[in-house]
C-alpha cells in the first residue's frame, strides 16, 4: 500500500464564459529575450526595469490567497507585452499584499502550534589540518550565505528576523544588479542560469549562466571583480547553467596570501576553475593556472555531453565534484565517475569509479579511460566535516528507460544516496530509493543535515515524493521505509524490472493515481483529446513501467516530487518546506529501427552548433546501444492548446511537522498571470499552482521567501498558515534558489531572476536584493 500526504485538488476557476483559463507556461516567442545590458551593472530601485505587465500588478501584486476578484472585462484588460525590452518606465516599490485569511490547513482546521526547539545542532569537534576547521564551518546561514545550502547542514534557514510578517510589505528593491551574460548565437533558447550566490563577508560571489566568476558588494550591488573563462557555446548541455559557487580557505596561509580563500567552480566546458576570492585573479598554484581539465581519462571529448552545472562539495582539503552527463544519447556515455581534488594544488587526490573503484582510486590505468555509462551525480552534494563524509545523490546510467544492459555495479548504485569517505575516495554506505530504475527518477535534490532524536541524520527527498531520513554515519534508515509490492512489470523487459519498490512511511508527496477522469482540456474538445490520450496509454498507476506498441502515462514525472531546488528546514520551529512539481510525462521507446528513420542521432553525430540544448531531456534522445530510443512529452501537453492534459494545481509547497511527519499546510503556488492556452498569457492573478523549478529560504523572522513558479512573481508566505503576505513581479523569470544575508545590521534577501529556457519563462541577467525601507 502506497502511504500519501496529498492535499486536496483545489476546484476549478471558472469564469463568467464558462471556460478555464489556466495553462501551464506561456512559451516565449524566440527571440523574446531582454537585450543584453552593459556588463556588470547594478541599478537603483528607481532605474530597475519591471516585466511587462500592467501598471496595476506591478504597483500591488494581489495576495494569492485572498478572495478571487472579479475577472475584468475583456476590452479592460490590458494585453501584457512579450517580455523582451525593458520598459523606461522607474520602477514601483512592491506594495504589501492584501491581509490573508488567518489559516490555511489541507482539511481547513485551525494549524497545531509548532514544536520548539525540535531540532537541536550537532556541535562537531575540531577538525584536521589542511582543513578549515570543523568548528569553524557555520552549521546554519548566519549575516553571511556562506554555502549553497546556507550552512554546512544545508537547511537554507537563516537566523535572521528583522523582516516578519507585520513589516514585510514595506520590502523595497535595495539595488538590482546585472551581470550582463545573455545568450547570443547558437545559445539562443539555451538559457537557464539558475544561480544561487555566496555571501561571505560584505561580498556577494556568483557564477553567470556562462561560468563568468563575479564579486559583488552584498549592499550596494556594485561590482568589485570579475572572470571569464571563456565558455564556448558549443560547451552548453540542455541549457547554460551554474547553480552556484563554492569557497574554501586554506588554514595553512598566511594573511594576505593570494588564494588564502578562494572561489571554486565547474563549469559547462568540464573544467574545475579557482580565483583568489578578494581579487578574482586565478590560483596560479592550482592546476594550470588555476584551471583543473575534467576531460582527463573520460575519453574523446565532445562537447555538451559532460558539463558541470552544480557547485563542488569541499570537505577536509578535497574538492569532490561530479558532472551531468547528457542523458539518453549512448551506453558508451562519458563515465560518471565522481573526483576528489587537493583544494591547494588541484592534484588528483582520488577517483570513485563505482565499476572498479579500487582499480580507478588513483585514475586508470595507462591508456585506459574511467568506466564508460556508468551513474553520474548532476546536483549538489552535502559534507559532513567532522566524519569527513560526503553525500552524493546520484543519477542514473546513460540510458535512463532501459535497464538490461546495465552491470550489477549500475543497477546497486544508480537512483542512491552514497556517502562516501572524502579523504579516501572510498564507498562507506548507500541508500536506494529507485531499484531498476527505467524512470528516470534520478536524486535531484541536495540533501540536509539535521539532528534526529539525538542522533546526527541526514535528510533525502526524492523525486518520486518520497522523504527518507537516513543516519548519517551508517546509512540505516530512522523513520520507517516501507515497500510497494505487487508493481506492473510489462512487456519490454519483464524480467529487469524489480518485483518491489522501497517507499518512505513518514512522509511522501505523492499524490493518488490518475483517473481517465482527471484528464483536463481548455475547451470540451481539448479535454476529449487528453482522455483518448489516456485511453491509447498504458497506465497501471505508480512505477508503470515503459512500454513501446503503446506510450505510457509516468505519474510523477521526472521533474517530481522534489528536484534540485531541494527542500528547506527551520531547526527552531522543527519544520519542513518543501515544493514540489505535480505533472506526469507521457512517453514511448522507439524500436530501433524507427529511430533510424526518424534519423534520431547522439550528440557526437551531430554538428557541434546542433541539439544541444533544443529539446527537452527525453525528447527524441536516441539511447544508442539499447534496443530502443525515447520519446518524452515532458508534463504530458495538448497537442491541440499546448496545456497539460490534467487538471491544476501542478505544482505546490507543503510545510511538514518534523516531530510527527504530517503535513502542516499544503497550497498551491503560482499564479495564471503569465500562463494560458497556446502559450498566450491569460494575466489572471488566480492561485493555480504552476510547475515550479528552484528552492526556498526560511527565515527565523517566519517568513519562506520563493519564487521557482512559472508568473514571474517572488514571493514571502507566513510559515505558520502557508499564507502569501507579499509579492513583487520579476522583469525575468525567477528559477533559482533565494537567499538571505545581513550587512551592517540590515537584512536582506536576494533572488536571481534569469529565467529558463526549460519552463519556458523570459530570459533575463538580474539579481535583486530586497530589505526594508
Amino acid at each position: 500500500m502506497i502511504l500519501r500526504n496529498p492535499a486536496p485538488r483545489p476546484a476549478m476557476l471558472w469564469l463568467s464564459t464558462g471556460l478555464v483559463v489556466l495553462g501551464m507556461t506561456a512559451a516565449p516567442v524566440s527571440g523574446q529575450e531582454a537585450p543584453t545590458p552593459e556588463t556588470g551593472t547594478a541599478e537603483s530601485p528607481e532605474q530597475s526595469p519591471q516585466d511587462q505587465a500592467p501598471a496595476d500588478l506591478v504597483q500591488e501584486p494581489p495576495a494569492e490567497d485572498a478572495p478571487d476578484p472579479a475577472p475584468p472585462a475583456a476590452e479592460e484588460t490590458p494585453a501584457e507585452p512579450a517580455p523582451t525590452t525593458p520598459p523606461a518606465a522607474q520602477e514601483t516599490q512592491a506594495q504589501p499584499a492584501e491581509e490573508p485569511p488567518a489559516q490555511l490547513s489541507p482539511d481547513g482546521s485551525e494549524a497545531q502550534p509548532l514544536p520548539e526547539g525540535f531540532l537541536e545542532p550537532v556541535e562537531p569537534p575540531q577538525g584536521t589540518s589542511r582543513a578549515r576547521a570543523a568548528a569553524d564551518l557555520p552549521r546554519q546561514a548566519s549575516e553571511d550565505w556562506p554555502f549553497w545550502g546556507g550552512g554546512a547542514d544545508a537547511t537554507r534557514y537563516s537566523p535572521l528576523d528583522q523582516i516578519t510578517r507585520d513589516n514585510v510589505g514595506d520590502l523595497e528593491r535595495a539595488f538590482v544588479y546585472r551581470t550582463g551574460d545573455m545568450p547570443e548565437g547558437t545559445a539562443m533558447g539555451k538559457y537557464s542560469p539558475e544561480t544561487t550566490p555566496l555571501k561571505v563577508g560584505n561580498d556577494l560571489l556568483m557564477c553567470s549562466a556562462m561560468n563568468v566568476l563575479i564579486s559583488v558588494d552584498a549592499a550596494s550591488g556594485e561590482e568589485n571583480w570579475r572572470f571569464d573563462p571563456g565558455v564556448p557555446n558549443e560547451a552548453i548541455p540542455y541549457g547554460a547553467t551554474c547553480r552556484g559557487v563554492a569557497i574554501w580557505t586554506d588554514p595553512e596561509a598566511a594573511e594576505g596570501d593570494a588564494c588564502a580563500t578562494k572561489v571554486v567552480q565547474g563549469t559547462l566546458d568540464a573544467k574545475l576553475v579557482a580565483v583568489d576570492a578578494a581579487t578574482g585573479d586565478p590560483c596560479v598554484e592550482f592546476g594550470e593556472n588555476g584551471t583543473v581539465d575534467l576531460w582527463q581519462d573520460l575519453g574523446e571529448r565532445v562537447p555538451g555531453w559532460y558539463a558541470v552545472t552544480a557547485p563542488p562539495a569541499i570537505v577536509r582539503g578535497i574538492i569532490v565534484t561530479g558532472a551531468q552527463v547528457k542523458d539518453g544519447q549512448a551506453e558508451d556515455a562519458p563515465s560518471g565517475v565522481i573526483r576528489g581534488y587537493d583544494a591547494v594544488t588541484g592534484e588528483l587526490a582520488w577517483a570513485w569509479d563505482l565499476a572498479a573503484p579500487e582499480e580507478m582510486r588513483d585514475g586508470p590505468p595507462e591508456g585506459e579511460v574511467y568506466t564508460r555509462g556508468t551513474p553520474n551525480m548532476w546536483t549538489t552534494a552535502a559534507t559532513d566535516e567532522d566524519l569527513g563524509y560526503v553525500y552524493l545523490p546520484m543519477g542514473n546510467s546513460s540510458v535512463d528507460y532501459y535497464g538490461s544492459n546495465r552491470s550489477e555495479a549500475e543497477n546497486d548504485y544508480a537512483t542512491a544516496l552514497v556517502a562516501l569517505d572524502a579523504t579516501t575516495g572510498e564507498a562507506v554506505w548507500h541508500f536506494q530509493t529507485v531499484r531498476n530504475d527505467v524512470w528516470d527518477y534520478d536524486l535531484g535534490s541536495q540533501p540536509t543535515l539535521l539532528d534526529y532524536d539525538g542522533t546526527p541524520a541526514i535528510l533525502l527527498p526524492s523525486k518520486q515524493g518520497d522523504i527518507y531520513i537516513l543516519d548519517r554515519e551508517t546509512g540505516e534508515p530512522l523513520t520507517p521505509v516501507g515497500e510497494l509490492s505487487g508493481l506492473p512489470k510489462g512487456e519490454v523487459e519483464p524480467d529487469y524490472i524489480s518485483d518491489t519498490q522501497p517507499t518512505s512511511e513518514w512522509h511522501t508527496l505523492l499524490q493518488p493515481p490518475l483517473e481517465e477522469k482527471d484528464a483536463w482540456g481548455f475547451t470540451p474538445l481539448d479535454q476529449l483529446w487528453c482522455r483518448i490520450q489516456f485511453r491509447r496509454a498504458n497506465y497501471e498507476g505508480f512505477y508503470t513501467p515503459p512500454s513501446s506498441e503503446r506510450p505510457w502515462i509516468q505519474y510523477p514525472g521526472y521533474n517530481g516530487g522534489s528536484d534540485w531546488g531541494s527542500v528547506a528546514l527551520d531547526p527552531e520551529r522543527g519544520v519542513l518546506i518543501a515544493n514540489y512539481n505535480d505533472v506526469p510525462n507521457y512517453n514511448r521507446l522507439i524500436p530501433r529501427e524507427e529511430a533510424d528513420e526518424r534519423g534520431l542521432q547522439p550528440i557526437y553525430a551531430e554538428e557541434q552548433s546542433e541539439g544541444s540544448g533544443d529539446n527537452a531531456e527525453g525528447a527524441g534522445d536516441p539511447q544508442v546501444g539499447s534496443p530502443y530510443a525515447i520519446e518524452v512529452n515532458a508534463g504530458w501537453r495538448s497537442e491541440l492548446t499546448d496545456m497539460p492534459c490534467v487538471e491544476p494545481p501542478y505544482g505546490g509547497i507543503r510545510a511538514i511537522d518534523m516531530a510527527t511527519g504530517e503535513t502542516l499546510w499544503d497550497t498551491p503556488i503560482g499564479t495564471a498571470r503569465r500562463n494560458g492556452p497556446f502559450g498566450i498569457p491569460s494575466m489572471l492573478p488566480f492561485k493555480i499552482g504552476t510547475p515550479n523549478n528552484g528552492g526556498s529560504v526560511v527565515t527565523a523572522g517566519g517568513l519562506i521567501f520563493i519564487a521557482a513558479a512559472t508568473d514571474n512573481l517572488v514571493r514571502a508566505i507566513d510559515i505558520e498558515t502557508g499564507e502569501t503576505v507579499w509579492s513583487d513581479v520579476l522583469p525575468a523569470g525567477g528559477q533559482a534558489n533565494p537567499i538571505a544575508y545581513e550587512v551592517d545590521g540590515k537584512q536582506y534577501v536576494m533572488i536571481a531572476a534569469t529565467g529558463h529556457h526549460f519552463m519556458e519563462t523570459p530570459i533575463g541577467d538580474y539579481l535583486i536584493a530586497y530589505a526594508l525601507p
